[in-house]
């Protein structure tokens, strides 16, 4: 058998279509035009690219997007005055941190500054926390876009077995909770685990999110499973995945690309939470 393709580059573009008509509306009701600043430290190639993308993105579908360049070296306090003028800004409804930081500066810190109703990324500790108890708030753009990418299918999430390899604050954790509340039942691996592999076999829905590319093979992969690869690290110029694809194409019943899988739908997603931010501004 061969899987069916979760084409994320296709989802991502309805997304889109859909957030187009919801920003003009609320454009056209209330006067407001969404706005994004993304702060950006340092010049990690791989950051600007990624910084690039949602810029373009931004401008696809009518957001107001304000891109502040800082120098690798900037005091961690300069950075936080940053933070706080646009916490302060009327215009700015989501705020977004592009990560890695630089090695000096505490990313906690600067996660912990932003204001939680324009933490769009969904990393600050009240963000995460409102996700644990079930409450209202932003949902971190992956695991968001991930939850998405499974509906896409058409398989029902509930009473499956998901499988998240990865515990990771950005991806791992978050998305074992958003599985929870879809009602599946979860099993969260790492570097620890004993038995990796029979665990994985197990998955009905198997999420990999290790940065360890081509590392899963279709001996960890169930007939039939949805297999979410999230990885995304540069090999001799190529972007891998965690899962070798052509494996694991021939034994799973659907699965995302790399790239065009997780990555469109995360970019989608911070759209999405920015739309959320703009509509509940007073």
């Amino acid at each position: 058998m061969s899987a069916n393709l979760i084409d994320g580059k296709t989802l991502a573009n309805k997304v889109k279509e859909s957030l187009q008509n919801d920003i003009k509306r609320l454009g056209n009701d209330r006067g407001i035009v969404p706005g994004l600043t993304v702060i950006l430290v340092g010049n990690d190639p791989a950051s600007q690219i990624y910084v690039r993308n949602k810029e373009r993105a931004c401008k696809e579908v009518g957001i107001r997007s304000n891109v502040v360049y800082m120098e690798e070296n900037i005091h961690q306090d300069d950075l936080l005055r940053e933070i706080y003028r646009y916490n302060q800004d009327s215009d700015t409804h989501g705020i977004l941190v592009q990560l890695p930081l630089p090695d000096h500066i505490d990313e906690g810190t600067i996660i912990n500054a932003i204001d939680p109703r324009k933490d769009v990324d969904g990393f600050h500790p009240i963000t995460m926390g409102s996700l644990f108890v079930g409450g209202d708030g932003f949902e971190p753009c992956t695991p968001k876009g991930i939850i998405a990418l499974i509906k896409e299918t058409g398989e029902e999430i509930a009473g499956k077995h998901a499988v998240v390899i990865g515990r990771s604050n950005i991806v791992g954790k978050p998305v074992s909770i958003m599985l929870l509340r879809e009602n599946a039942t979860v099993t969260v691996c790492h570097s620890r685990t004993k038995n990796l592999k029979s665990i994985a076999q197990s998955a009905d829905i198997l999420i990999v999110a290790m940065g360890r590319p081509e590392s899963i093979d279709s001996e960890y992969i169930k007939e039939g499973a949805i297999v979410i690869d999230v990885g995304t690290t540069r090999v001799e110029g190529k972007l891998k995945g965690d899962v070798k694809f052509n494996e694991a194409f021939q034994k799973a019943g659907w699965i995302t690309p790399v790239p065009g899988g997780v990555g469109p739908m995360t970019i989608a997603m911070l759209l999405k939470n920015t739309l959320q931010a703009a509509t509940i501004h007073e």
